[in-house]
């Protein structure tokens, strides 16, 4: 592996002469960041393996929806250049160059590195033909018992099509002679998705499930002579087109939609290096794809598999446990408290995985759900989970006889088909589904509790930076504050009768909402600091996309407000540029946890020298500020400003797990003297507020 105290270097392929750029560019320097992550010593070998997948499954889904729209331009004839000058033609083949550099990185990695690395510790994978005699005997048991059975081959000849090929499946292109008459067919397998891809052969030893397929072949085609047989996968164009102007019924809309997906046009073949010219060019004939398309490579295909391996039971190789705190005024001595009277203390901030997402925000609607003096629920669902406890209380409190509405928003991308599920089994419960708004997709992540109490009724709120998915919450870092703040009950009540019916409040007290004003409110806090002439700005966010903040950002600099800006993912702004951008500073972390929380802080947005904090759910995207409902809240609660400011300054002072931007794309690791990992920090600052709890 390297040597972590090396500069790692990354980016720099986007060269054009404008303030921007390119955004696809951008992310796929994001996701080469995650890509040395498999290579830093000071990751543990399973994590390293886990982000060897990581890289794969985002390149994927990149394909799969940025890719194949950059194609569909291209077919429909747009010619139009971008912020950054380049054409969808032009995008499309700077896209091809670099995916080809980091695919041989990637590739490098795998066989030269970490294979070896693997082996070293105990985790072998091995070639079919390197299985012992006992070990293969016990592989043509396995084949004949439970993996024959779930074969199809399909040949292709005058009388048979040549198959359809699913997105993202593992397949066989088979060339077999035909003993009689000295005929060549092809056919083509598929590798069964419903069965493990790595084979445990025992002492630590994996063997690849198509290399079992591929050893066997003679058993799928009697009397055939196996002539050759190689390795493929499909990317094919998975994004949903939908106008709502055509959607008289969302739902089947939608539906309609993800069926169409599997037919998606392909736009990415990898293969097997192996792969023969004559079999390559019918697949290129077949999948009506071009050679510019296609992705040998030496490595396994489908990294995404390794994901199966990184989960083994070995705990030397991965990083120790880490279950979040339980805050301490959510701790109770024997069950949790009660979060009404909790909250009508004070607010609670959540800064998760450190604080646990189910100890805070699923007791808090698990409690909800049961309470007798709870009247009503309401939730705006973008992404959840398998077994959600979420879904289950709020299916519970509308058994029980409380209000319940859920704002589940459909076109959540590559989670349509879960949120229909969880869509139909609210509503068979009795619980009020509305399927997001015209022309927008409900991305906020707000819940609202409704009480009657003694001295009348009162609104519990969370509003958070994360989806209400308690899977993910263990891995994504987000933010979540409950509060009975009475103005900001107002302000979600007031935004929920507009999600759910026809109101058109604008007038919020302590949110910004999107597409209503929420850009023209950050534009004129940007404006408040170039006015104050001591302006100071922090941002953190996962993506800045938007051309008219960007130039904004780039006013204040030039006026001498200073800026901070933490991007994780895409960033088309060019810092530190002599007479453009020279005030503004953009770093990156990644690491252990994937950064999803926003945060928006503005030096004097209260006043001279009073600053105003927001957190929530939106991006500096365009998509973010005008064609989703984005809910972002302002913070006043002392604590929970002094945790967020915490936040900023460990942010701004890590040194092990930040990237530094330059004005010319290029992404350099920044390492210093001290050692300060976020990630660690975050988790030692957890553990002392609870040891102070006692």
């Amino acid at each position: 592996m390297t040597d972590s105290s090396v500069k790692s270097r990354t980016g720099g392929w986007d060269v054009n002469d404008s303030n921007f750029l390119n955004r696809e560019l951008s992310w796929l320097a994001f996701n080469a960041r995650v890509l040395e992550l498999a290579v830093d010593d000071e990751v543990p070998l399973l994590e390293q393996l886990a982000f060897l997948a990581i890289y794969a499954s985002n390149l994927d889904e990149f394909f799969q929806v940025r890719v194949s729209g950059l194609y569909d331009q291209v077919a429909a004839g747009i010619t139009a250049r971008g912020p950054d000058g380049r054409t969808p033609r032009d995008q499309v083949r700077a896209i091809r160059e670099i995916v080809t550099e980091l695919a041989a990185h990637h590739e490098a990695i795998i066989v030269k590195q970490m294979l070896p690395a693997l082996h070293d510790a105990g985790v072998a994978v091995v070639d079919y033909e390197d299985l012992g005699p006992a070990e293969r005997t016990a592989m043509e048991e396995r084949f004949r018992t439970r993996i024959f059975p779930v074969l199809t081959p399909l040949a292709v000849d005058p009388g048979h099509p040549f198959p359809y090929i699913s997105d993202l499946s593992l397949n066989l292109a088979v060339v077999v002679r035909d003993r009689d008459d000295g005929r060549e067919l092809f056919a083509r397998v598929k590798v069964p998705n419903t069965l493990d891809r790595w084979i445990d052969v025992g002492a630590g030893r994996y063997v690849a499930l198509e290399a079992v397929i591929q050893a066997h072949l003679d058993q799928l085609f009697s009397g055939m002579e196996i002539v050759e047989s190689h390795v493929f996968r499909v990317t094919r164009n998975a994004d949903i087109s939908l106008e709502d102007t055509e959607a008289d019924d969302l739902l089947a809309a939608v539906e309609l939609e993800l069926r169409r997906r599997r037919f998606g046009r392909a736009v990415r073949l990898e293969v097997a290096a192996s792969i023969s010219d004559a079999v390559l060019d019918l697949l290129l004939r077949e999948l009506d794809i071009d050679a510019g398309e296609v992705y040998p490579t030496a490595a396994p295909l489908d990294a995404t598999s390794f994901f199966e391996m990184a989960a083994l039971d070995r705990p030397e190789l991965k990083w120790p446990a880490w279950q979040g705190i339980v805050e301490p005024q959510l701790h109770g001595d024997d069950a949790p408290p009660d979060f009404f009277a909790v909250m009508g203390r004070g607010d609670v901030f959540m800064h998760h995985p450190y604080s646990s997402f189910g100890s805070s925000v699923v007791e808090f609607i698990r409690q909800a759900s049961l309470d007798p003096h709870v009247l009503a629920i309401k939730l705006t669902l973008y992404r959840t989970s398998g077994d959600s406890p979420i879904v289950d209380a709020l299916i519970r409190a509308a058994e029980g006889g409380k209000e319940v509405a859920v704002l589940v928003e459909l076109k959540a991308r590559f989670d349509e088909a879960a949120n229909i599920g969880w869509a139909k089994r609210l509503e068979q419960a009795g619980v009020h589904v509305a399927y997001g708004v015209f022309g927008l997709k409900i991305h906020s992540k707000i819940c609202m509790v409704v009480r009657e109490e003694a001295d009348g009724i009162r609104r519990y709120c969370h509003v958070g930076t994360g989806n209400y998915n308690h899977l993910t919450a263990r891995l994504y870092e987000d933010f979540g504050v409950l509060t009975a703040d009475s103005q900001v009950g107002d302000d979600l009540a007031d935004l929920f009768n507009g999600l759910t019916g026809y109101s058109h409040a604008h007038d919020f007290s302590r949110v910004l909402v999107a597409p209503q004003h929420l850009r023209r409110e950050l534009v004129q806090l940007i404006d408040r600091e170039i006015e104050s002439g001591r302006g100071r700005i922090v941002m953190k966010m996962n993506s800045l996309v938007d051309v008219d903040i960007i130039e904004k950002l780039y006013e204040a600099s030039q006026a001498g407000v200073d800026i901070d800006l933490i991007v994780r993912g895409t960033c088309c702004l060019r810092p530190g540029v002599p007479g453009l951008s020279e005030r503004i500073r953009v770093r990156s972390i990644v690491g252990r946890y994937l950064e999803h929380s926003r945060i928006y802080r503005f030096g004097n947005g209260n006043g001279p020298g009073e600053p105003l904090t927001y957190i929530g759910s939106a991006d500096l995207m365009t998509r973010n500020l005008e064609r989703r409902i984005e809910v972002l809240l302002e913070v006043r609660e002392p604590s929970t400003l002094g945790r967020l400011q915490e936040v900023i300054d460990v942010n701004l002072t890590d040194d092990r797990l930040s990237w530094m931007l330059d004005g010319s794309g290029v992404w350099t690791r920044r390492r210093g003297t001290v050692g300060t990992d976020a990630h660690e920090r975050f988790q030692q600052l957890a553990r002392a507020r609870s040891a102070a709890n006692g």
